[in-house]
């Protein structure tokens, strides 16, 4: 791997994290390399790692998924029969023996995809998807015709399928195979500097429970997505011991497979964004790119209202606060629920 062409952007991505003073016993060393995804201390070479974006079904029948608990980011997003579909970013994919189920993929998820550079892993898609799958820049492997009714089937043979699951639920991928496919494609597995984003969210220094905003941050111990996804019932329990809120699907904790850990996340965030129904068959479209929608940002048991901004493909979503300020994310993983405008959540 060509890693000289990366020292300026480990120089950034070092420099950029400066000696702050958080207690007496707390400080942040300046030469400390942070995830881009976590805010958590990381190696240098784990900074340049290229991520991978992996579908993975929703399914009662297909859980629980393998490998999801390392998601970085966790997005859920609807899909036509009223299901939705989750895209998994995760960073540290190596070693991983099982990775999936992995589904199908859709034109919307591309432009959430793409802020993170990931190689984009699924089993196929849709027609909707030609135009922009079949880009150069965009890296995928996918098991079947990467957009459904044509197209290319980048590293299909590197998939495999198990047999305690009846297909299309029982697809699955390795670590190893991601890295055969890549290498059979000419894909980078260190992050294109052409294309990555160093910085991406705004991280707090310290804890930010939410307090400054006084009576504008309500109380959120749980929260409630099953108007967003009424399929799956998607919610949250905040453990406070933990810091964290514990994700549930289908009214059971949403577990990986590899390890039984239940999903868990510093942040949550519900992000309304405007759609279509793109035909008859329920194909739906979302405007990813946008500067007018709201949503929520939660964490620590309190939850603010927020608005969202994304202005180009490879841009990061950027999330500000009613007073126009970017919000700060705590450390730890995020989830983030592209929720159809005109369907709520609920938290108490």
């Amino acid at each position: 791997m060509k890693f000289k062409k990366f020292t300026k952007m480990i120089s950034l991505l070092t420099a950029a994290v400066c000696v702050l003073t958080l207690t007496p016993a707390e400080t942040v060393l300046a030469d400390e390399t942070r995830s881009v995804y976590t805010n958590e201390v990381i190696s240098p070479e784990a900074a340049l790692t290229r991520p991978i974006a992996i579908m993975m079904p929703t399914d009662k029948v297909a859980q629980p998924s393998y490998g999801i608990s390392h998601a970085k980011i966790l997005y859920e997003i609807m899909e036509e029969g009223n299901i939705s579909r989750q895209m998994a970013i995760i960073d540290d994919w190596q070693g991983l023996s099982k990775i999936g189920n992995i589904r199908s993929c859709r034109a919307y998820y591309i432009p959430q995809a793409t802020e993170w550079d990931p190689i984009l892993i699924h089993f196929g898609g849709v027609v909707y998807m030609k135009d922009r799958i079949s880009l150069p820049d965009i890296n995928n492997i996918s098991g079947t015709y990467e957009y459904g009714t044509g197209g290319e089937a980048p590293g299909a043979g590197v998939f495999f399928r198990t047999s305690d699951r009846k297909a299309p639920h029982n697809a699955y991928i390795s670590a190893n195979g991601i890295t055969k496919a890549a290498g059979q494609l000419g894909y980078s597995l260190t992050v294109r500097p052409e294309f990555y984003n160093a910085k991406h969210f705004t991280f707090a220094a310290g804890v930010n429970t939410l307090e400054q905003y006084g009576e504008g941050a309500a109380v959120a111990n749980t929260i409630d997505l099953s108007d967003i996804f009424p399929y799956t019932r998607s919610g949250f329990t905040y453990d406070a011991a933990a810091g964290v809120y514990k994700k549930t699907i289908h009214g059971k904790a949403q577990v990986d497979g590899n390890n039984g850990q239940q999903l868990a996340f510093a942040n949550v965030i519900v992000q309304n964004t405007k759609w279509q129904q793109l035909d008859q068959k329920g194909y739906l479209g979302f405007d990813n790119l946008d500067t007018t929608e709201d949503g929520y940002y939660f964490t620590k048991g309190k939850v603010i209202h927020v608005r969202w901004a994304k202005v180009a493909e490879y841009s990061p979503t950027v999330y500000y606060d009613d007073n126009g300020n970017e919000i700060q994310l705590n450390e730890g993983k995020t989830y983030i629920a592209i929720a159809q405008k005109g369907r709520n959540v609920s938290f108490s």
